[in-house]
């Protein structure tokens, strides 16, 4: 039995399919990557020689390190304009098509959510522009709690929605958060790759 035969025989109509939006549904890591390195220029007047890697997302993290004598203005200021400058580059995002089909397939007859750490405004004009807004039941965007921690964003939908992860289907490509869906007691990741 292929892999895709298999996916088909565990849907059932109370199955829940989550779904991560950035290197998941939509790959957004080179947009992300020309989007900071714009706000550094705009910022610092100067480009820091990067370079894009395409293996690994550049973040608060990398940026941290990448241009390590930023004030806190600096930083900040960097984080608004990275944000701002998103939109400029949205032609640079992509499809994963393998994902979004089954997206589009089963937002029809199941419960599609999406569980996603972007922010809000960010996440909205990405899927507009691939018109996927209306695929989803639900959305549930980047939240911290109140000491400024990030929240499991699988824990906090499924809190949401009153369910239970026994009936919940996962599709997430990064490892911390594949670890934070096990963590919530979703135990189907990304059954196409398994």
């Amino acid at each position: 039995m292929n892999a895709k035969h298999e996916f088909d025989t565990i849907i059932t109509a109370d199955t829940i399919l989550f779904f991560d939006m950035d290197g998941t549904l939509i790959d957004t890591n080179y947009a992300n990557f020309l989007s900071y390195k714009k706000a550094i220029l705009s910022v610092t007047k100067s480009d820091q020689d990067l370079i894009y890697n395409p293996d690994r997302r550049f973040n608060r993290s990398i940026l941290k390190n990448t241009v390590p004598n930023l004030t806190e203005n600096e930083y900040a200021r960097i984080i608004k304009e990275k944000e701002e400058y998103y939109n400029d580059f949205l032609h640079e995002t992509k499809l994963n098509k393998a994902n979004v089909n089954i997206l589009i397939k089963y937002s029809k007859t199941n419960k599609t959510v999406l569980v996603t750490n972007c922010r809000k405004d960010r996440a909205v004009t990405t899927l507009k522009h691939f018109g996927l807004l209306d695929k989803f039941s639900e959305i549930f965007y980047r939240e911290f709690s109140d000491n400024d921690k990030k929240i499991n964003k699988f824990q906090n939908a499924i809190l949401k929605l009153g369910g239970t992860p026994n009936f919940i289907i996962a599709f997430e490509n990064e490892e911390s958060e594949i670890t934070d869906a096990q963590k919530a007691g979703i135990s189907i990741i990304n059954p196409l790759y398994l």
